[in-house]
């Protein structure tokens, strides 16, 4: 592995056990070799204000991942909780009445096999059934697929899918390449969803030949049962797709087989519904003694799948440790004013990335039509928040491990060698590698590399930029007009159906993700709600006859998110979206280029309330001598668990799971520190000098609607920023 010179020049200090009395001084050298070195700051994103004048405190935000428990609320308010791992009774028994349907296989298929030659070939017939009798029979050992005699014509072979189809219910068929490009050869093999007695099939690629395929799931379903799966799914310290891709891979089926309703923060314990397309509970249920830091439970089956934004909220469960201030009474009263009158709702931090490179930076570039630059952005080097923190507490390959992905930045900006570069890049990076892909096949059309990244996490982009303008938006208002008054030329959300306001326009991501990991963790349920002319009611400028009438609270105050469907207030509030376009090179009312999906003009904008009270506020004070103990009970920790936890594969496999995860500079290294044997066994001793006196928590739990984030209200407690790079500095 080729190393930057910046890692080389600090292998020789890191490599070197640190005494106990010179360890602070080789760990602050080395620390100098990174200063200078920038992240995205709260006010280059707008975020200046806050709604008290109280004074704030310190406190750190995740010390532990398990100080951030978040937990979904549904579309009927109900708070998911992981409550069972086992099988309901009912699904239990309707599976075992299905499986005794499918072990019923009858053993003379003679005449379907003659009528099979009437299509086919008689060596087709012949190696059908051997086929089936090998299934039949009840053999021990590996049943392989068949491979039909290659045909070029498609309507023969579309009549061998669908005669397997009808006549043999245990089998499927699919088609692979044949011995040259006219022709297509049909594979046969036993139906991995149907249950013959046979045992687990092996699902891996070696053995099942070199083309995959998606068992998405039985083709039988009764139609009585729900097509999908829903169920509960706890995870400790990763990303929403990184526990479903790992689950997907288990169970042999295609990440599109699940739907969520949004993807929930990296760096916490949290529980969510989930569902998938005809699963067995059984199977699922199953893989809880080979899952580490994940467990799926309270299963039930549904018609329709859950989609992105089909939720009202989150519960939070937040433990600021080692918590210092002038007095108990200065925490009392800034919790009570916090559940009083809520904070400012701007979009946190981590919407706009957390490298050198901020998200809506290659927004302003998509939006002024400047492919190249947007590309360099998202490719070029990028300067690594490397903080003293990381230095002690993390392992030398993690250290490592985070200038992989930069190396291979600097290698393509030197060489221009994209297959070099890709061999180099991990797959998790989907932007990066999309962008490549499509430039080996179409050099030096930029335009076209940028359609390459997946339309969710490219719109994410242009979606920062809004944000970023809105941010402004919110302090501006604030110095202006203060917190506590409607004023003439308001934007206000109408009282006409409150049920349906579309004050919440975009949803927002409660993951803490990287810019490199951005590809995987802020591809969110993030798409701008559409605001139709008839729906024009929905908001209104606020008038003098409101004024007197008192109709409107500072609650009820909204900004726009830029689109052409939008309204602006009719005070000076609207000049600095366009003043900071402006400044940008962007038109907010017209596209200097006819890219629809990179035009602000094309996209119909939305509206976002501008104060947020906390629902259901709870706070208290806590006192601990122990970092590593646990201050808040986890869903996990309510179900009793009395057998040992299996992991997931190999020592080794593990160890790679938890170096991608380590990439992601909002980690602390925590989980490599972790007892991988229980997954609820106390966390390693960080060293914290302080670890045996007597320290301060405060926790608090809290529910917010889905398009808000707990860090901004973190921040109107503690008047100091949210950044990841300043709460580890308080580690």
């Amino acid at each position: 592995m080729k190393l930057s010179r910046t890692v080389l020049s600090c292998l020789p200090s890191l490599l070197k056990p640190y005494s106990s009395l010179s360890w602070t001084t080789k760990i602050a050298t080395i620390a100098t070799n990174f200063e200078g070195m920038k992240t995205v700051d709260e006010a280059d994103v707008g975020i200046s204000c806050f709604i008290s004048q109280l004074p704030g405190f310190r406190g750190i935000l995740k010390q532990r991942y398990a100080d951030f428990i978040v937990n979904e609320v549904d579309m009927d308010g109900n708070v998911v909780h992981l409550t069972s791992l086992d099988l309901p009774p009912e699904m239990a028994v309707k599976e075992e009445d299905k499986a005794k349907s499918c072990d019923n296989v009858p053993q003379n298929y003679t005449s379907a096999v003659e009528s099979f030659k009437s299509i086919s070939s008689v060596t087709d017939a012949e190696r059908l059934e051997i086929l089936i009798n090998q299934v039949t029979s009840g053999t021990d050992g590996e049943v392989l697929p068949v491979v039909l005699d290659p045909s070029s014509d498609k309507s023969k072979r579309t009549a061998i899918h669908n005669f397997v189809k009808e006549n043999f219910k245990f089998l499927v068929t699919d088609t692979v390449d044949g011995p040259d490009s006219t022709s297509k050869c049909i594979r046969v093999r036993v139906n991995s969803g149907a249950n013959n007695n046979r045992g687990n099939r092996s699902k891996k690629r070696k053995e099942r030949g070199d083309k995959p395929f998606d068992s998405r799931g039985s083709e039988h379903w009764p139609e009585h049962v729900g097509k999908f799966l829903r169920f509960h799914l706890y995870k400790e310290n990763k990303d929403t797709q990184e526990a479903l891709g790992l689950i997907g891979k288990m169970l042999g089926v295609q990440p599109k087989s699940f739907g969520f309703s949004g993807t929930k923060d990296k760096r916490s314990v949290s529980t969510q519904r989930v569902t998938v397309f005809k699963q067995q509970a059984s199977k699922l249920a199953a893989l809880n003694k080979r899952l580490f830091g994940i467990k799926v439970g309270d299963f039930c089956n549904v018609k329709e799948g859950l989609l992105l934004g089909q939720l009202m909220g989150n519960r939070f469960t937040i433990t600021l440790r080692g918590v210092v201030a002038d007095s108990e009474e200065t925490i009392k009263q800034s919790a009570e004013s916090l559940g009083k009158d809520g904070f400012i709702n701007y979009f946190g931090l981590q919407r706009f990335g957390s490298g050198s490179v901020p998200t809506h930076h290659v927004g302003a570039a998509l939006l002024k039509g400047e492919w190249k630059d947007a590309v360099d952005m998202i490719l070029d080097p990028r300067e690594t928040d490397i903080l003293l923190h990381d230095l002690f507490f993390l392992t030398l390959r993690f250290f490592l491990q985070r200038h992989v992905v930069n190396d291979a930045r600097e290698y393509y900006k030197e060489t221009g060698d994209i297959d070099g570069t890709l061999r180099q890049l991990p797959r998790y990076l989907v932007a990066e590698r999309a962008i490549l892909q499509c430039l080996k096949k179409c050099p030096g059309n930029y335009l076209q590399a940028l359609k390459g990244i997946p339309r969710t996490l490219r719109m994410m982009y242009v979606h920062s930029y809004q944000s970023y303008l809105w941010n402004n938006a919110a302090s501006l208002r604030v110095k202006n007009y203060g917190t506590s008054q409607v004023v003439l030329g308001d934007l206000v959300s109408t009282k006409v159906d409150a049920a349906k306001r579309m004050v919440d326009s975009l949803t927002s991501e409660h993951n803490e993700s990287s810019e490199e990991a951005l590809d995987c963790d802020q591809v969110d349920d993030t798409a701008v709600v559409d605001l139709p002319a008839e729906r024009s009611d929905l908001v209104k400028v606020v008038s003098i006859e409101d004024l007197e009438a008192g109709t409107y609270s500072t609650s009820d105050i909204v900004l726009p998110l830029p689109g052409s469907r939008v309204i602006y207030p009719s005070n000076d509030i609207a000049e600095i979206y366009h003043d900071l376009a402006k400044k940008d090179g962007i038109s907010l009312t017209e596209s200097i280029h006819g890219v629809k999906e990179f035009s602000i003009t094309s996209m119909t904008g939305g509206y976002r309330r501008v104060f947020q009270k906390p629902i259901d506020f709870e706070w208290e004070l806590l006192t601990y001598t122990d970092s590593n103990k646990p201050l808040a009970e986890t869903d996990l920790d309510r179900i009793p668990m009395n057998k040992p936890v299996e992991k997931v594969g190999s020592t080794e496999e593990i160890e790679d799971e938890s170096m991608k995860s380590d990439t992601n500079p909002h980690d602390s290294g925590e989980t490599n520190l972790k007892d991988q044997t229980d997954s609820n066994e106390a966390e390693k001793d960080t060293g914290n000098p302080d670890s045996e006196q007597t320290q301060m928590a405060l926790k608090m739990a809290l529910t917010l609607p889905s398009s808000c984030y707990a860090t901004m209200a973190i921040r109107e407690l503690l008047k100091t920023s949210t950044s990841v790079a300043y709460h580890k500095t308080l580690n």
